[in-house]
């Protein structure tokens, strides 16, 4: 997994600005879900649904950091963790690269993995690459998590360059300035006339958007600087460096999945790929992540199983939740019972081309000042804050998320109908 990578950051997406060829190469031969979503568009919330296939609230959860959350809670959850289940399923459980779960303190062996590394980067890569090199066939199934941080450096960008003083911008990672560099001999003017991403067709922010966006952005002073301040250059700049970031963890997933060939394992492994979130990107004048537009949510999904039949499908049909679906979709694939009390689904029956009854109608997100019912075609969201807490998106006619469409009167019905499942989605939540 990657940290931050929107869906549409992969070439085999169509994406023209940058070229991931050993995820490219993993969808060849797996099948890519378009429609998949995380939980919360935030680091440690997304990361907590992956490893208990539930939602960031069940433990108070909404935002980074320990304040609201129930320890008490996550504690109880442990047992029942991805690690912990797999493990009692007879696999051996590994881990390597960024954690960030909660809570702080809680070790990642707590969650049912062996450390195999902290190395977030090149040093995960190297790490993994050793584990399956010297792996046996005959050994007992594992499970093996590689966890890297790019291409999460973008976020220090607009850090950097709006609060030049702070304790975050003087620890900016120096795989940054080498992903802003523009090519060699090539000029500043060439670089923007051929080279750099344009801005995205979204750049300007919704019309109507609600009040707790602002309050959002203010909560950060640098997102509301560089939303204000930056320059068309600026946000085009800080695309292509994201673009650069979004290679460098390819070429680390490389490393790994050619390693993988080499040991002879690929043919009994299935490998997964995906992300915690994605990042606005400059859509809306936003970059970094936590609200609910496509961009942020909107996570790369990939599944390759051994003996797949439907080699090289993407599905844009089934709505899907990495932290939800993920969990079990693995217990499935191992012959293992799943925990009690999942929300998700296993996601093989699709995978297999086997599944024929009716799928998910309703997408639920959460994050820091609100939640969202996501169809097909609709996004309706609730707002904890604010004079205009809600918002109302028509995906089919507007996919840059535009226009706030709550008030049209041509959407009233669509509007109370997703209102009342939103309703009963955090009632049922609520007594649970």
């Amino acid at each position: 997994m990657t940290d931050q990578q929107s869906a549409s950051m992969m070439s085999c997406t169509g994406n023209p600005w940058l070229k991931t060829p050993a995820l490219d190469n993993l969808a060849a031969n797996g099948f890519r879900f378009t429609q998949a979503y995380c939980t919360n568009p935030v680091c440690c919330p997304s990361r907590f649904s992956l490893q208990t296939g539930l939602f960031p609230s069940a433990i108070g959860m909404r935002e980074n950091g320990d304040r609201h959350v129930d320890t008490a809670e996550v504690k109880t959850l442990l047992g029942t963790s991805l690690g912990n289940t797999l493990k009692a399923g007879g696999y051996q459980t590994y881990y390597g690269g960024k954690v960030h779960l909660p809570v702080t303190g809680i070790p990642i062996t707590s969650w049912g993995y062996e450390l195999l590394t902290t190395d977030e980067r090149d040093g995960l890569a190297a790490a993994c690459r050793d584990f399956l090199l010297s792996r046996k066939k005959d050994a007992s199934p594992f499970l093996l998590v590689a966890s890297f941080i790019n291409p999460h450096d973008i976020c220090y960008d607009a850090i950097r360059w709006a609060e030049p003083e702070s304790n975050l911008a003087r620890h900016t990672p120096a795989d940054l300035d080498p992903a802003l560099s523009l090519p060699q001999g090539v000029s500043r003017q060439e670089f923007f006339r051929v080279y750099c991403p344009p801005l995205p067709s979204n750049h300007m922010p919704m019309i109507g958007v609600p009040d707790a966006e602002d309050s959002l952005i203010s909560l950060r002073p640098f997102r509301k600087i560089v939303r204000q301040q930056w320059t068309e250059e600026d946000w085009r700049l800080h695309s292509w460096a994201y673009m650069r970031l979004t290679e460098r963890a390819d070429s680390l997933i490389g490393i790994v999945l050619a390693a993988l060939k080499k040991s002879g394992l690929a043919e009994n492994t299935v490998v997964i790929f995906t992300s915690d979130h994605g990042d606005n990107n400059g859509s809306h004048k936003l970059e970094h992540k936590t609200v609910f537009y496509e961009e942020a949510s909107n996570i790369p999904l990939i599944i390759s199983t051994p003996r797949m039949r439907r080699r090289g499908h993407v599905d844009s049909i089934h709505l899907v939740s990495n932290g939800l679906d993920l969990l079990p979709t693995l217990c499935d694939l191992a012959g293992i019972e799943p925990p009690p009390g999942l929300a998700g689904r296993s996601l093989k029956p699709l995978i297999d081309g086997d599944y024929s009854g009716s799928w998910r109608k309703y997408l639920f997100l959460e994050n820091q000042i609100g939640d969202m019912v996501r169809t097909t075609r609709y996004k309706y969201e609730k707002d904890l804050m604010g004079k205009q807490r809600e918002m109302f998106v028509d995906l089919r006619r507007d996919p840059g998320e535009t226009r706030n469409l709550v008030s049209d009167p041509s959407y009233n019905l669509v509007v109370d109908s997703l209102r009342s499942v939103l309703t009963a989605h955090l009632v049922g939540l609520r007594s649970k």
